[in-house]
């Protein structure tokens, strides 16, 4: 027993600096995700074709194929038909890839959460002589924030735990960092320290969440 957890001991920096690479990942992903699924559910709700098929046509292709799919076809895939797209760093690729994919699912969140708005209120706010944009930015949008969270807190511990398929791309992440300890040292003992790292992970980030959602959420 005592070996075992000699062994954990020296394999925790490695693990930890695996599980940093995890969280810049989903945090910089969810951000950028969340950015590019405003414009896509505006895009959605839009009533003109120019802006309304794009992101329609983006949502379903998107949230329609398997994430790992989308990993391949931007690191390997796409250099090999758009020379000028050869990613060669692993982030980069994984980094895109998320928050495309993010984008496309917080899309739908955020076009239900802004037609949840009582129809009366971009009305009000047209009366009162602003413009589409600005009473969707100053009017509309603010109060779909309440809405979202639930969503967005699920999205993110969802990220977190999804990030393990960048390991097929060879990123050092937690996942990637544990396989590569199991094949060289030749002991599987490395993923229970692995499962945890992920579940306190999770835990301390659904915990903040819950307490956001207590807090702000329409459903209190």
């Amino acid at each position: 027993m005592n070996s075992v957890l000699i062994q954990i001991m020296n394999w925790m920096p490695a693990l930890l600096k695996g599980a940093g690479i995890t969280l810049e990942l989903t945090v910089t992903s969810m951000l950028a995700g969340t950015a590019i699924g405003i414009v896509m559910a505006l895009g959605k709700i839009s009533k003109n074709p120019i802006f309304r098929l794009p992101a329609t046509g983006y949502v379903f292709f998107f949230r329609g194929t398997p994430l790992l799919l989308q990993l391949f076809f931007i690191y390997y895939s796409l250099p090999m038909i758009i020379p000028a797209f050869n990613i060669k760093d692993q982030m980069t690729a994984a980094f895109i890839a998320f928050s495309l994919n993010i984008g496309a699912y917080l899309a739908e969140n955020i076009r239900a959460a802004i037609q949840s708005i009582d129809k009366g209120q971009m009305e009000a706010a047209r009366s009162l002589g602003l413009s589409y944009g600005k009473a969707m930015r100053l009017v509309v949008i603010p109060q779909t924030y309440r809405r979202l969270i639930p969503p967005i807190c699920n999205e993110f511990v969802m990220t977190l735990k999804d990030t393990s398929l960048v390991a097929i791309i060879a990123l050092n992440d937690l996942t990637f960092t544990a396989k590569n300890i199991a094949s060289n040292r030749a002991s599987v003992v490395v993923f229970i320290p692995t499962f945890i790292i992920y579940m306190i992970l999770s835990g301390v980030f659904m915990t903040i969440f819950n307490r956001v959602e207590k807090k702000y959420s329409v459903y209190e």
